[in-house]
C-alpha cells in the first residue's frame, strides 16, 4: 500500500509539472525566436532509514529544443534572423551578456540599438550607437551601417554573433547564457536581414502531449483512490476480527 501511494503521489506531482512546461511552450508558440523547453522524468530516492525502496518521480527540464523555427520575411530593415546555430548577444537586465534568437531590433530615443523588448544589442566592441537622422541596414555578416540623407553610408558596428559548441543555459528571464561565461564572437556567423525566426514550438504536438499528460494524471489519481479504498477495506476487516 505504501509503495502504491508513493508511486501515484510522486507521479501525479511530476505530471503536473510537465503540464506547466507544456503550457509555457504553448503560450510561446507565437513568440519570435522562442526555443521549446524539453521535459523529462528522473527518479530521486527518498532519504531516511527503511526507505531504500522508495523513490520520487520528479519532472526536470534538461534543456531546450535547438531545432530552428520557421523564418518569415518582414521587409523591415531592423529585423534579422540568425542562420544555423548562431545567437545574437544582448545585455540582460542584470547587466550580464546573454543570447537570444529574437532578432526584432529597434533604435531608442538615445540612439542605441536595442531589441523590441528594450534590451541593449551588443556589438563586437560593445553597444551600438546609431547616428540621428540615418537609415540603418544590416549586412549578412552582422555589419550595421547607417545611411545619411545625402546617401553616404557609414559602418557603425557589427552585431556580436556567437555559435555555441555546447548547449546554452536558459535563465529565468528567458535569455540564454554560456555555461562557462561569455562566448567569443563567431566571424563565420550569418544573419538574414528583413526576416524573423518564429518559435520552434509545434502547437499540434504540444496539445497532444498535454492531453496525454492529463490522462496520465487521471490514472495516477485513480490509483490514489484505489489505495484509499483498499486501506478502508483492510481497516474494516481488522476491526471485525
Amino acid at each position: 500500500m505504501d509503495r502504491l501511494i508513493y508511486l501515484s503521489m510522486s507521479g501525479a506531482k511530476a505530471t503536473m509539472q510537465r503540464q506547466d512546461t507544456l503550457a509555457n511552450n504553448l503560450a510561446n508558440v507565437s513568440t519570435v525566436g522562442f526555443r521549446a523547453e524539453l521535459a523529462a522524468f528522473r527518479a530521486v530516492p527518498v532519504e531516511g532509514s527503511g526507505a531504500s525502496t522508495r523513490v520520487y518521480a520528479l519532472e526536470s527540464t534538461p534543456g531546450y529544443d535547438a531545432s530552428p523555427g520557421q523564418v518569415a520575411a518582414t521587409g523591415r530593415s531592423l529585423d534579422v534572423a540568425m542562420s544555423g546555430g548562431s545567437w545574437l548577444a544582448v545585455q540582460g537586465l542584470d547587466g550580464t551578456e546573454a543570447y537570444t534568437r529574437a532578432g526584432a531590433l529597434d533604435v531608442n530615443a538615445e540612439g542605441a540599438l536595442i531589441t523590441v523588448s528594450g534590451l541593449t544589442v551588443l556589438g563586437d566592441g560593445g553597444p551600438i550607437q546609431v547616428p540621428p537622422d540615418t537609415q540603418v541596414s544590416i549586412a549578412a555578416d552582422g555589419t550595421v551601417s547607417a545611411t545619411a540623407a545625402n546617401g553616404r553610408s557609414t559602418s557603425i558596428g557589427k552585431l556580436k554573433l556567437v555559435t555555441p559548441e555546447v548547449p546554452l543555459t536558459r535563465g529565468t528571464d528567458g535569455l540564454f547564457r554560456g555555461a562557462d561565461g561569455d562566448l567569443s564572437a563567431d566571424p563565420a556567423a550569418r544573419v538574414q536581414d528583413g526576416a524573423l525566426e518564429g518559435s520552434n514550438v509545434s502547437a499540434v504536438a504540444t496539445m497532444v502531449q498535454m492531453i496525454s499528460a492529463a490522462r496520465q494524471f487521471e490514472a495516477q489519481m485513480k490509483s490514489l483512490s484505489t489505495a484509499e479504498a483498499d486501506d478502508k477495506a483492510a481497516t474494516q476487516l481488522l476491526s471485525v476480527s
